[in-house]
């Protein structure tokens, strides 16, 4: 009873907010639903969409390949007053862009009525070519954030078409007050974003990272529950917005949280066409204080262990890792890269024993990683270290266009731009693109800052076609050789005597090591040269009877 008494508040407050809402966003409709389609948990044969009435309903989606003509729909279902019309659409064919039509009705009532056609495509297939968006720090819970800006960056975007757009938090606002703030505002806050992403999720799915004011964390979600912030909060994000949860498409928390909450849906990770994403949550696992530093902040060893192995089995081209920021409340990316659980190779097992890895930018480069995309510094920075990108995204909402450039400029070390907008990556088979894509009022257009261009673009190429060709048919070859690999020394089966090539990738085909050995018919082993970290490699041998054998090696 508590939790539909606390449900029934937040849909009051919901209805009554809602003209002054969408007042805010010129490109939103206003019409019998407080909040209009929002899509979710994408997969190669589903997506889920997400609706609030505010009353009891009966809903029901058509759909099809072909715009106007709907050859399926899902079953009609009836949702209370106190929840949110959530539709499963089901059966579908992976790689496909499908057209579609909400239709509902008030409980009893005798005629349906039939929303306008909206478009989704299901997850891609290797070789595709697409583009996914980033936003971040939208901040309209305060000062920093202003409505008219957050709507142009929400039109740029649905003018592109992406696949899904990314939100990597502090969207909601809710930690400003944790002591006192009430649940009609953690609920008001959640509620007052789905008219933007709604302009452009109504047709690319949503997915959504905590950011540092969401409120969430492990150090709130303990202070005296059940009511509490981070549990009301959690409870708002999830009637609002459907996160993934584990299944056969997206691998994540299995943890049941209490109190109602169920899955904390706040880490994932999927693989769409050629790339592999991992969402952190770099929040909910640390409890020392609410701004822990140093070795207090910690992803915690669930989410670390699964992040390990998310990233050792795959063989995606590109690896794309996102969270609001990294260790504890610092600031900056490089500079950030060597501090604590994040880089501290030194002091990482006395800190984090029995965890049997390393620290996580370590982790992310020996796997491969392409970006490491962040929010939290309000401003555009690309840098790059170890063969890895550090990407800061900027504000989506900034009037000032230059607040994260005043206050945190000094903790980024390459190139670091003012503004705010969104990030645009277009993915392709061989290389992708990532851009800023800069929001302007018209009124404040200059020579640098022009609304719907690209302040900065660059390129990252896949892995190698000929290394990617053999990892995806699983290392096969005419010979199999037996191959052992510790961070020192490497030893293989040889079938006969002779010279031997032998090759140490990366698994995103970037060469570690490389050298000739004379070897013996059986058993040999070679002294590397330099000394591997802990992580997975692929082995390539070719030379006396085997012409090419390629052994996958985790230690």
């Amino acid at each position: 009873m508590k939790m539909q008494r606390k449900i029934a508040i937040g849909k009051a407050i919901a209805a009554g907010i809602f003209a002054i809402v969408t007042a805010q966003s010129s490109a939103y409709a206003l019409d019998t639903l407080i909040a209009t389609e929002l899509l979710g948990r994408p997969t190669a044969n589903s997506i889920t969409l997400n609706v609030v009435t505010g009353y009891a309903t009966d809903a029901y989606v058509k759909y099809g390949t072909n715009s106007g003509i709907y050859t399926d729909s899902t079953t009609a279902q009836s949702f209370a007053d106190t929840s949110p019309v959530v539709i499963l659409i089901s059966g579908l064919t992976g790689n496909t862009k499908y057209y579609y039509r909400l239709c509902y009705r008030s409980s009893g009532s005798a005629a349906y009525t039939v929303r306008d056609e909206l478009t989704f495509v299901t997850a891609r297939t290797p070789g595709s070519t697409y583009c996914f968006t980033i936003t971040a720090d939208s901040h309209l819970y305060d000062k920093k954030g202003v409505p008219d800006i957050m709507d142009s960056t929400m039109v740029n975007m649905a003018k592109e078409n992406p696949d899904f757009l990314l939100d990597l938090g502090d969207t909601y606002g809710d930690d400003h007050n944790p002591t006192t703030i009430t649940k009609d505002t953690i609920w008001y806050n959640h509620l007052r974003l789905r008219p933007y992403f709604g302009q452009v999720c109504n047709s690319s799915a949503f997915y959504f990272c905590e950011g540092n004011h969401e409120g969430e964390s492990g150090y709130w979600l303990a202070w005296e529950p059940p009511d509490n912030m981070a549990i009301n909060c959690s409870l708002a994000r999830k009637f609002y917005y459907n996160n993934p949860e584990p299944n056969n498409f997206y691998t994540g928390d299995t943890t049941v949280d209490q109190y109602g909450i169920g899955l904390p849906e706040t880490y994932y990770a999927y693989t769409w066409g050629d790339a592999l994403f991992v969402v952190l949550d770099v929040y909910r696992y640390y409890t020392a204080n609410d701004k822990p530093t140093g070795w207090d902040w910690t992803l915690g060893q669930t989410q670390y262990e699964w992040f390990k192995t998310t990233l050792e089995n795959s063989t995606a081209k590109y690896k794309f890792v996102f969270a609001h920021h990294v260790v504890g409340q610092e600031r900056g990316g490089v500079t950030c890269h060597n501090i604590a659980e994040w880089g501290d190779t030194t002091n990482f097992e006395a800190n984090r024993p029995g965890w049997g890895g390393v620290p996580i930018h370590e982790l992310m480069v020996n796997n491969g990683v392409n970006v490491f995309f962040q929010g939290h510094d309000h401003l555009f920075s690309h840098e790059q270290i170890d063969g890895m990108v550090y990407q800061e995204c900027p504000m989506a909402a900034d009037s000032t266009y230059e607040i994260g450039m005043l206050a945190n400029s000094t903790s980024y070390t390459q190139d670091t731009l003012k503004g705010t907008g969104h990030i645009r990556v277009t993915v392709g088979p061989e290389h992708s693109t990532v851009d800023y894509v800069l929001s302007c009022r018209a009124k404040d257009a200059s020579s640098w800052n022009k609304n719907d261009s690209v302040a900065f673009s660059y390129t990252i190429n896949a892995a190698p076609t000929a290394i990617r060709s053999n990892l995806d048919e699983g290392f096969s070859s005419a010979v199999k050789m037996l191959v052992k690999m510790t961070a020192q020394n490497l030893s293989f089966t040889a079938p006969e005597r002779g010279l031997y090539s032998i090759s140490i990738y990366k698994p995103n085909g970037v060469l570690v090591q490389s050298f000739r050995s004379e070897a013996i018919a059986g058993e040999n082993t070679i002294h590397l040269t330099n000394r591997l970290a802990s992580a997975c490699y692929l082995v390539r041998i070719k030379g006396a009877g085997v012409n090419t054998s390629f052994s996958k090696m985790v230690f």
